[in-house]
């Protein structure tokens, strides 16, 4: 369901008399709105879905040749709408999306604020999306202004992932009730899982190196991209090779861990993240060889890029559903309690 939809949905189950003006009707249904704990859910999964998105679009642009389709920012050639040119358009419509992403965003916080009952940890992290994608709009014009030098590219993926570690606690935790799902795992095993996380960040960055240094720089033909060269033309096959052998590592990590779980079968859900997190880096290795020996062409990059944020999304969802390796939070044996999203 669109964000948009969902903010309408929302406004329309209050009885309020209709006040004079349509933003004063609006500010008066959000003032006395009430969101349950489930429908506070459908909002932070939305936002999740929403900031996923905006990665693979972003990927679009510079993989179709129109990060500099409109080289001045925020309007394109100076005006708030784009010369009928291709690359124009599509680096266009995707600051577009910065507006439905904006609203998605600023749901997850001001609907957090209305949610009962109130919980102040889902408002901190629901107020973490908007100031995220702000900051991201911002990194994406200076990208922008820079002429796409890998440096400032590298960081508008990084932030893009950090965001979405906000949304993915988010969508978790607006799932259960402070204290309602039993912990069942020991503390090595936590540990264990957690373990993944820094080896995923990893594996993350070295594959932003690696498409720093390759062909899909972002600009079109004619354009001079400042790619990262500092072994010239052998920087790409060296980054790809240890993007490679981290995300070898990476795997390898996931396997034990999941072979692990099998043979302490304490919690499912965690065996059920792990298990998802195998086989995503599996077709992720998978996809990685194949647009590595047809040399890289643009759709298989897009597939590799969508395949890293699923990876990195699944990681973040297995650390959380590990949760805490405090002794006194687990509860051996017991049955988890029914989560929030049941709860009227």
């Amino acid at each position: 369901m669109p964000a948009g939809a969902a903010l309408t949905s929302f406004l329309l189950m209050s009885d309020e008399p209709t006040a004079s003006g349509a933003a004063r009707f609006s500010i008066r249904r959000l003032r006395h709105l009430t969101v349950t704990p489930r429908q506070y859910i459908r909002v932070a999964d939305i936002a999740l879905a929403s900031l996923s998105v905006i990665v693979l679009t972003g990927a679009a642009v510079r993989l179709s040749g129109s990060g500099l389709g409109c080289p001045t920012w925020p309007n394109c050639y100076g005006k708030v709408y784009p010369p009928l040119n291709s690359h124009a358009v599509i680096e266009f419509a995707n600051r577009t999306l910065t507006g439905p992403l904006c609203i998605a965003a600023g749901l997850a916080w001001l609907l957090a604020l209305r949610r009962r009952p109130y919980r102040r940890e889902l408002m901190v992290l629901g107020s973490l999306l908007p100031l995220g994608v702000v900051a991201q709009a911002v990194l994406g014009g200076l990208t922008v202004k820079g002429a796409l030098d890998y440096g400032w590219v590298m960081a508008h993926f990084a932030l893009s992932m950090l965001i979405l570690v906000a949304a993915v606690l988010l969508s978790w935790r607006a799932r259960y009730e402070a204290g309602a799902r039993p912990r069942f795992l020991d503390r090595r095993t936590v540990w264990i899982v957690r373990g993944l996380l820094p080896l995923g960040a990893l594996t993350v960055f070295a594959g932003t190196a690696a498409t720093a240094a390759g062909p899909n720089a972002g600009g079109s033909p004619g354009q001079t991209i400042n790619r990262l060269a500092f072994d010239g033309r052998g920087t790409m096959d060296f980054v790809i090779h240890r993007h490679g052998e981290i995300g070898l590592a990476f795997g390898v990590a996931a396997v034990a861990v999941w072979w692990w779980l099998g043979r302490h079968p304490l919690d499912e859900m965690v065996s059920r993240a792990v298990t998802w997190l195998c086989l995503l880096i599996a077709a992720q290795g998978f996809v990685g060889l194949v647009q590595y020996e047809t040399h890289l062409p643009t759709e298989l990059v897009w597939v590799h890029v969508a395949l890293s944020c699923a990876v990195w999304i699944a990681t973040l969802w297995a650390v959380v559903a590990a949760g805490s390796s405090s002794a006194g939070a687990r509860a051996a044996g017991a049955r988890p309690q029914a989560p929030a999203e049941i709860v009227a």
